[in-house]
């Protein structure tokens, strides 16, 4: 079959990774979806088991640190876009060994733009869609809303070092005319999410009556985005944003740590047919984060009115099928918490 497009999706076994690929190849069935994923703790490819059999789907198991690797899978499978989610993303991670986020985020960026860059010459019609997160810009006050023409201000070496992919991604369009897209995103939520962050965490203990760690007096300030109304907002970018431009991505939903987690709690005890309270009493807080910042909260106005793309359903909505696919998917957390998969991965590929 001839494909109008073939897409190389980085990270795409990853949790916003999947929600990308699935709706790729599910709506548009002439492009080929090339998905690249290292298969680290945090991804996994039952995540796509409802999409892997399909025509126009192809997984590539590689780091995109190896250059090898990417003008291998650029020549085989004629790569004409590039949307690209591949990063370690979790800030206490990063914390505690940040060489592996510079690695992955900056070097590892670095070494796809030059895959591009290498395949596609001066050749017009491609896109290089570059996803990365709010936290660059770094800490808000009490008011006030993260722009595209905020200053970059990253407080942790997660932030840092998605900063530094985000200025590579600039150069290449300005240095090398490379043919780039950029979206910045607040804190996504929703299904396939490994329970490290905070909702999936929370649910996680709450089923499991354990401690709800909450950093500080749980007052910093997120604003949370579905990651389905993430994957619409990415795929709009990709097909109608313009080249070289930036676009901020949010959910219009600002929510201190303190009130999710007790919104959370109520709507676990209800779920789970527990007395009212129940979820609360776990609640413990602990020392702060190093570093951790107050507020974040995105201004999509120019992805609105230059796109059309709006969340599509509240943040309480989001939260309840959140809840229920956890709830309905028991077996998927206690494998990815307990490693199976990624014995399975190493058995998988040990050989090739």
């Amino acid at each position: 079959m001839n494909f109008q497009k073939h897409i190389l999706v980085t990270g795409g076994a990853g949790f916003i990774g999947s929600h990308v690929v699935r709706r790729l190849v599910k709506n548009y069935p002439d492009y080929l979806v090339v998905n690249l994923d290292k298969l680290t703790y945090a991804g996994n490819l039952e995540n796509l088991q409802d999409i892997d059999q399909a025509s126009n789907y192809r997984f590539e198991r590689a780091d995109i640190c190896d250059a090898a690797a990417l003008k291998r899978i650029f020549e085989s499978h004629q790569i004409t876009d590039v949307i690209h989610l591949a990063a370690e993303s979790h800030v206490d991670r990063s914390i505690e060994g940040p060489m592996e986020f510079v690695m992955t985020n900056v070097v590892g960026t670095v070494q796809l733009l030059q895959a591009a860059r290498a395949a596609w010459g001066k050749e017009s019609g491609h896109v290089f869609h570059h996803v990365s997160t709010d936290e660059v810009y770094g800490s808000l006050g009490d008011t006030g809303l993260f722009e595209e023409t905020t200053p970059y201000d990253p407080r942790s070496p997660y932030s840092a070092s998605k900063a530094s992919s985000d200025h590579f991604v600039r150069a290449y369009y300005h240095t090398y005319g490379l043919p780039i897209k950029m979206s910045n995103c607040s804190n996504n939520y929703g299904s396939h999410h490994f329970p490290e962050k905070l909702i999936p965490l929370m649910i996680h203990n709450i089923i499991n009556e354990k401690p709800l760690p909450v950093y500080g007096k749980g007052d910093n300030i997120r604003d949370w985005l579905w990651v389905e109304d993430h994957a619409s907002a990415i795929d709009t970018i990709f097909h109608k944003g313009r080249l070289g431009e930036s676009y901020n991505v949010g959910g219009l939903n600002e929510w201190t740590n303190i009130e999710l987690v007790h919104f959370l709690c109520q709507l676990m005890d209800d779920k789970l047919g527990r007395a009212a309270g129940s979820a609360a009493g776990l609640i413990t807080y602990v020392q702060d984060r190093a570093g951790h910042d107050k507020r974040y909260a995105i201004d999509a106005t120019k992805l609105e009115t230059e796109l059309g793309w709006k969340p599509s359903i509240t943040f309480e909505q989001g939260l309840n099928n959140t809840v229920d696919w956890y709830l309905n998917n028991q077996d998927w957390v206690a494998k990815v918490t307990s490693g199976a998969y990624q014995t399975y991965y190493e058995q998988m590929y040990a050989n090739r």
